[in-house]
């Protein structure tokens, strides 16, 4: 198969999908309204369990920091 006769058969597939989703109602669960994402106020102290679980899951850290990179993007 060449990649022309790829794209055709994806693009198929892709718009049977689409015509098999249309009688579908999807309802969200989720109830978020932009800016109310954080309950802390300004001068709060954040939840302490959070920087314990950020630095469980963490590869690489000190005693204080996260030790990250920075992503390069192409």
């Amino acid at each position: 198969m060449d990649n022309e006769e790829i794209k055709k058969e994806a693009r198929e597939l892709l718009d049977k999908f689409g015509k098999d989703l249309t009688g579908f109602k999807i309802e969200s669960k989720l109830n978020f309204k932009g800016g109310e994402l954080r309950k802390e106020k300004p001068g709060e102290d954040c939840d302490i369990d959070f920087k314990t679980i950020m630095f469980k899951n963490a590869p690489r850290k000190n005693e204080e920091c996260l030790i990250l990179e920075k992503a390069h993007w192409n």
